[in-house]
């Protein structure tokens, strides 16, 4: 699944729907999903595909899908531990963001899964998993298989569609764009 997930937190609400009214039209444009971090009024207005929570809210997953009342739409959740996705599952979470599985700027001096962890936990997860944190071209090729999401490597790339070519053929996904 092609997906954009904007996390903004520093932008004003009406900052964050002028962002995200800009990027349905993209991602429609583009058959990806968008998934608007933690703030469903925003996820509602521009009839986004999803909203992702962070791990201090995996209780209100239930809540979050009520609100946006589309059985179509995914509710999602970061998780840090085989404990936040079992919490994850339990709460009727679409699917999980597991992290950070290798170091990051975002994170600095956070405690790193790894790829033996990351698969370990993946593999016994029982919702889907998605690989956050430190993902470059390298770590593609490690997580081979596996779903990703990549933040620093896009965003510090000084030639972000190139990086973007780039990760994908270490993904191995087929069907390049």
């Amino acid at each position: 699944m092609d997906a954009i997930l904007i996390r903004e937190k520093q932008l004003t609400s009406a900052r964050l729907l002028a962002l995200a009214s800009r990027l349905r039209q993209m991602t429609h444009d583009a058959q990806a999903r968008l998934i608007i971090h933690t703030q469903v009024d925003v996820a509602l207005a521009i009839d986004a595909d999803g909203v992702h929570l962070s791990s201090d809210d995996i209780a209100s997953v239930d809540t979050v899908r009520r609100w946006l009342a589309a059985p179509e739409k995914t509710v999602s959740v970061s998780c840090h531990s085989a404990v936040e996705l079992q919490q994850a599952c339990d709460n009727g979470a679409d699917f999980a963001m597991l992290s950070p599985v290798f170091a990051t700027t975002c994170h600095p001096g956070s405690a790193c899964l790894g790829v033996d962890q990351f698969n370990a936990l993946a593999a016994a997860s029982p919702l889907p998993v998605v690989a956050l944190g430190g993902i470059d071209s390298d770590h593609c090729t490690a997580l081979h298989g596996r779903r990703l999401a990549v933040i620093s490597a896009l965003f510090t790339a000084t030639d972000s569609a190139r990086t973007a070519q780039q990760l994908l053929a270490a993904a191995g996904i087929a069907g390049v764009r």
